[in-house]
C-alpha cells in the first residue's frame, strides 16, 4: 500500500487596515493634513497644504475679508467632509482610539490657537473702536501696535479696519504738526493741515472724532502768542471755502478771535513803526466788525497811524540843509496832528536865504514837524520899493554925481500851514533899513571903478528883519 505524502500549502492573507473617520476627520480639521497621512494620502496631503496656504496667504495680506474668510471656513469644512468620506470607504471601519488620540493631539492645539487669536483680535478691536470714539490716535496706536501675524491670519477684517485706522492717524499726525506750525503764520503748512483733514473725513469713515480732536487742537491754539500771527490764520480762514463737512466750524472762531487780535496786531506794528501796515489792521476791524466794543480803540489807533504816515512824509520831504528850500517848498503835504494856524507866535520850520532867516529869534523856530505850525520858503532876495534916493560923488567924474536909489529889502515867501498842508501866504516881505549914509561902500569890478550901481539895498537892523517878518509868523 502506497502513502501519499500530503503537504499543506499555505493561502495569502489579506490584511485590512483600519480606519477611523472620525480621526481622519479631525485630523484634517487641523488644516495640516493630518487625515491625509493616516490614509497614506501622502501626495493629497501636500497638494492640499499648499492650497491652505495659499489661502491663507491671501487672506492675510491681499483679501481681508469676511468673505474670504468664508471660503477659507468652506475649505475648512471641505477637508474635514473629505477625510471622513474616504476614511468611510474602506472595507472596514473601526473606531481606532490610537488615531483619533494623534488626531485630537494636533487639531485642539490648532484650534484653540486659532480661537484664542480670535478672542484677542476682538479685544483689540473693542480698544480700537474705543479710541476711534474717544478720538484718541496714541490709544487707537497702542493697541493696534499688540496686532501680530495670527491675528492678521485669523480676523484678516480686524486688520483691514485697524489699517484704516492707522493710516488716519498718520495723516492726522502730519495734519496736526502742520496746524500747529501755521500758528507762526504759514499759511501754507495751514493749508496743507486742512488739506490732510479732509481726506480722512471723506476716505475713512468712522474716524470723524479723530479729526475733531485735532481741530479742537489747533482752534484751542488761537489767540496764537503772535497777534499779527492770529490775524494771518483767522484771514485765512474766514476765507476758506465751506466744504459741507466738520472744518467748517473753523469758521467759528474767526469772531471770536480776529477783532482782538486786529488790535494787538496793530499796536504791535505801530511799536514797530510799521504805520501803514497798523493802519491797515485797524481798519480792518473797523470795516468787518464796525459795532464791536473794540471799534472805538480801533479807530483812535487808525487815527495815531495815520498822523504817524502824515509826520514822517513831512518829515521826508523836509530834508535837507536849512539853508536851502526842501522838496516840501514844491510839495507840500498835511500833518494833521500840527496845531493849527492861529493867534500868536506860531513856530515854525524855515527854510531858504539864511543869511536873514537866522536873525529870527528862537522862539519862532520848532525843532521839529512834530512841533511845528509853520513851514516857511524863503527865497532869494530882490529889490523892493523905492525909500530914497541920494547922489554920491564919481572918483572918475567928481563934478558929476550919480545918483543910487535905496529899495527895501523884497523877499519871496511861502507859508504853509502844516496841519492842513495848505498855504496861509504866499507874497513878497519887504525889510526895510538905514538909506542915504555917508559913505557907501559898493563893489567895483574890472580895472576901472565906475561908480557906485544905480540901486541897492537898505541897510536893515535886525529888529527889521524880524519886523518884516511878524505879520506872518505872529498874525
Amino acid at each position: 500500500m502506497m502513502d501519499y505524502l500530503t503537504q499543506d500549502v499555505a493561502e495569502p492573507v489579506h490584511v485590512t487596515r483600519s480606519h477611523d473617520p472620525l480621526a481622519v476627520a479631525l485630523g484634517n480639521a487641523s488644516l495640516l493634513g493630518i487625515g491625509y497621512l493616516m490614509l497614506r494620502r501622502r501626495l493629497l496631503a501636500v497638494l492640499t497644504g499648499l492650497i491652505t496656504v495659499v489661502l491663507v496667504v491671501l487672506l492675510a495680506s491681499v483679501v481681508r475679508s469676511v468673505w474670504f474668510e468664508v471660503v477659507l471656513l468652506v475649505w475648512w469644512v471641505a477637508l474635514i467632509a473629505h477625510g471622513w468620506f474616504l476614511a468611510s470607504r474602506r472595507a472596514q471601519r473601526v473606531a481606532v482610539r490610537r488615531q483619533r488620540l494623534v488626531a485630537l493631539v494636533v487639531t485642539v492645539p490648532v484650534l484653540l490657537t486659532v480661537g484664542f487669536l480670535r478672542f484677542d483680535a476682538a479685544r483689540i478691536e473693542r480698544n480700537v473702536t474705543e479710541a476711534r470714539g474717544s478720538g484718541d490716535c496714541a490709544q487707537a496706536s497702542a493697541a493696534l501696535g499688540e496686532v501680530g501675524l495670527g491675528h492678521r491670519v485669523v480676523d484678516a477684517p480686524l486688520t483691514t479696519r485697524g489699517d484704516k485706522t492707522a493710516e488716519a492717524c498718520r495723516r492726522l499726525s502730519v495734519a496736526r504738526e502742520r496746524l500747529t506750525t501755521s500758528l507762526t503764520g504759514d499759511t501754507d503748512a495751514l493749508a496743507e493741515g486742512f488739506n490732510r483733514l479732509a481726506p480722512v473725513l471723506a476716505e475713512l469713515p468712522g474716524h470723524e472724532k479723530m479729526v475733531d480732536v485735532v481741530l479742537d487742537g489747533f482752534l484751542a491754539g488761537l489767540p496764537a502768542e503772535n497777534p499779527c500771527h492770529t490775524v494771518t490764520v483767522t484771514d485765512w480762514l474766514r476765507q476758506r471755502e465751506a466744504s459741507d463737512n466738520a472744518l467748517d466750524r473753523s469758521a467759528d472762531v474767526v469772531p471770536r478771535t480776529a477783532p482782538a487780535a486786529l488790535v494787538g496786531c496793530g499796536d504791535a506794528l505801530m511799536a514797530a513803526k510799521d504805520w501803514e501796515a497798523a493802519r491797515t489792521r485797524y481798519q480792518q476791524l473797523l470795516d468787518q466788525y464796525p459795532g464791536h466794543e473794540l471799534a472805538a480803540k480801533a479807530q483812535e489807533g487808525a487815527r495815531q497811524a495815520t498822523l504817524a504816515i502824515e509826520l514822517a512824509n513831512v518829515r521826508n520831504l523836509l530834508r535837507g540843509p536849512s539853508s536851502t528850500q526842501p522838496a516840501y517848498c514844491a510839495n507840500p503835504a498835511q500833518y494833521s496832528g500840527a496845531a493849527p494856524y492861529g493867534k500868536g507866535i506860531n513856530r515854525a520850520l524855515i527854510y531858504g536865504n539864511d543869511y536873514y532867516t537866522n536873525k529870527f529869534p528862537a522862539e519862532w523856530r520848532a525843532a521839529d514837524a512834530a512841533d511845528a505850525v509853520l513851514v516857511v520858503c524863503v527865497g532869494k532876495e530882490e529889490m523892493g520899493t523905492p525909500v530914497q534916493t541920494c547922489p554920491y560923488e564919481s572918483k572918475i567924474f567928481p563934478e558929476f554925481p550919480r545918483d543910487v536909489t535905496f529899495r527895501k529889502i523884497a523877499i519871496p515867501v511861502k507859508v504853509y500851514e502844516l496841519r492842513t498842508g495848505k498855504p496861509v501866504a504866499d507874497t513878497k516881505v519887504e525889510i526895510g533899513g538905514a538909506s542915504c549914509p555917508e559913505v557907501l561902500h559898493y563893489t567895483s569890478y574890472g580895472p576901472t571903478d565906475l561908480g557906485p550901481p544905480g540901486e541897492v539895498h537898505v541897510t536893515p537892523s535886525d529888529d527889521d528883519v524880524r519886523g518884516a517878518f511878524v505879520p506872518l509868523i505872529s498874525p
